[in-house]
Formats: structure tokens, C-alpha cells, sequence
């Protein structure tokens, strides 16, 4: 009930400013902006979820949480989420971190004294937690901290808890449905793309294991679907995390079963793994039920970012609070 119930009943609606970004590989991504009136403040960097974008509830709902700070925000869509198909013809994928690493470069060069606070939600938290590990001490000092909520640490396990029974009737069939139709578009575009792509394959795909062995892991250099889920999965690389970091998972989420999760007596001081009994997938929902309902997740990310990016005198904060 909380997982379904934010993309149904969640109608708040942010205007934001589009960015467009050239990618060193001659690809592209829009960022989407919300603006404060404040000069210089902090700004809340997102990463939205598989086949999410800016408009996806849980962007929102964040981006609201900062605006209300009076940050800024900004949303990473990862190339094909931002309602264009990108050029080239790989999509995004779980594991690719090469433009969350160009755009926080981007952003540091243009805005000296910057302090971003990053969150991201299920892929965006996967994306983001990889990228933090592969860099270890050299993430730009302007980050000063993280928060992924509903993260699929383990994407086996996480693919094989989609590809069964209800899950797969609704929440795979629902992922899959657009994902299948970006394929559709691209091989009509790009006709080479069918030899690397099994696109038969593709486009009657109804589970994970059919869609990334068919599509990600040969567009990606992947040896096939089990193969990627291991090396894009980012749970190896907690323990490489040189920043503050808040984790938020829920024990009855749908998508990431319990397994799936990383222990935390094994994990370093600085990351806060705040692992709860109920919360669904990206909900959390605190409230009255059902209309004045909201994310007591995507709050609690944003106040730890905070207490990161502010000290008392104002400023940038370098621990926990």
C-alpha cells in the first residue's frame, strides 16, 4: 500500500528550469532546476529511480523538503528519463556513474564555495552510493554528505524478488512497459543497434533477467545479466564511502528484500544505516491517510544533508552531526 500509494496520490508539481548538459561521449542530460531566492545556498543534488525523472513523486517531495530550507535543487535525469531519447545507444543502467561524476565536476567548476547535498531513491541511491566508493577520498569537497533511500544494494537479489508473483504482475510489468517501448524507438531509429541488441528478445521481455541479458549487459560490455548485476551492484563498495552518508531502507519494501541488505556492524562509522520495519519502496508515508500524507524519509534525508552542509556560524560542516 505505501509503495503504490505515492505515483497514485502524490499530485504535487514543482516548475523547473531545464538545463541541458553535453556528455564527454557526445551524449547528453537535462538537469532540472528549482530555484531559491537565496544567493549562495546549499543545493540538494537528486537521482531519481529506474525509469523515474524530475516529475517522479519522490523528486518532488524532495526538492520541496529543500526549497523549504530555502536551498536550491536539482534534479540528474539519466539519460532517456527526461522525456527525449538520448543519442547514443546505450540507455542508463544501475551502475553508470560516469555522469553523476561530469555533472558534480561541472557544477563545482562553475559555483566556487558550492555545497551539495546528494540523495538519491532506489537506482539514483544505487548510482550514487557506487560513485561515492569508486571515488573514495577523491569526491569533490563540495559534497559534503549523501542519504540514499530504498537502495537495491544487491541487484541479484533484487532482480530475482521482481521476477516472481505479484511483484512481477505489477511492478516489473510496469518498468519494463516503457523500457521495452525505448528499445521499440531506438532500433527504428538506429537498425544497427540489432547487432548488439536481441530486440525480439527485448520487446517481449516480462522480467529483469530476460530484459538485461538481451539489452544492458551487451550494450554495456557486460558478459551477460549476472555479470552486471554483480559489478554494478553497490553494496561492494560501501565500505570504500568517504563521506557522511544516511541509508533508509525498509524491511516489508517489495523491491529490495531484506537479504539484500548490507549488514551495518560491517559498514564505517560514517555511514548511518537506518534500516525500519515498515515503509514500503520509496514511501515512508507519515500523516493522516490518505490525503495528507507525506515522506518521513525524504524529510529525515534533507535535515541530515543539512546538519552537514550548515554549521552553527554557517559554515560548510565536514561530520555527522
Amino acid at each position: 500500500m505505501q509503495t503504490i500509494w505515492g505515483p497514485l496520490f502524490r499530485r504535487r508539481r514543482i516548475r523547473w528550469r531545464r538545463e541541458r548538459v553535453a556528455t564527454s561521449d557526445g551524449d547528453f542530460v537535462d538537469l532540472d532546476w528549482a530555484d531559491s531566492s537565496r544567493a549562495g545556498a546549499p543545493l540538494l543534488l537528486v537521482l531519481h529511480g529506474l525509469e523515474g525523472s524530475s516529475s517522479s513523486h519522490y523528486v518532488v517531495g524532495l526538492a520541496g523538503q529543500a526549497l523549504a530550507r530555502g536551498w536550491r535543487a536539482v534534479t540528474l535525469n539519466f539519460r532517456s528519463c527526461s522525456g527525449e531519447l538520448n543519442r547514443l545507444r546505450s540507455f542508463y543502467h544501475s551502475g553508470h556513474t560516469a555522469d553523476l561524476d561530469e555533472v558534480v565536476g561541472m557544477l563545482v567548476q562553475r559555483e566556487p564555495g558550492l555545497r551539495i547535498g546528494a540523495v538519491g531513491v532506489s537506482l539514483g541511491g544505487n548510482v550514487l552510493l557506487k560513485w561515492l566508493g569508486e571515488c573514495e577520498g577523491d569526491v569533490p569537497g563540495a559534497v559534503v554528505g549523501a542519504a540514499a533511500i530504498s537502495v537495491p544494494f544487491d541487484l541479484a537479489r533484487c532482480a530475482e524478488a521482481l521476477d516472481r508473483g505479484f511483484n512481477r504482475l505489477v511492478y516489473t510489468a510496469n518498468f519494463l512497459g516503457t523500457m521495452r517501448d525505448k528499445v521499440r524507438l531506438k532500433a527504428a531509429r538506429d537498425p544497427g543497434l540489432r547487432e548488439i541488441v536481441d530486440v525480439p528478445l527485448a520487446l517481449r521481455a516480462r522480467t529483469f533477467t530476460e530484459y538485461d541479458r538481451a539489452v544492458t549487459a551487451p550494450l554495456n560490455g557486460f558478459a551477460d545479466e549476472r555479470d552486471y548485476w554483480t559489478r554494478a551492484s553497490s553494496a561492494p563498495y560501501l565500505r570504500r564511502i568517504q563521506r557522511p552518508t544516511l541509508l533508509v531502507n525498509a524491511l516489508d519494501d517489495p523491491i529490495v528484500p531484506p537479504g539484500a541488505l548490507p549488514d551495518p556492524a560491517t559498514l564505517p562509522s560514517w555511514i548511518r544505516a537506518e534500516f525500519v520495519g515498515y515503509g514500503g519502496h520509496a514511501a515512508f508515508l507519515e500523516g493522516r491517510w490518505p490525503w495528507r500524507v507525506e515522506s518521513w524519509a525524504e524529510r529525515r534525508a534533507v535535515e541530515f544533508l543539512a546538519a552537514l552542509a550548515t554549521a552553527e556560524d554557517g559554515s560548510p560542516a565536514g561530520t555527522v552531526c
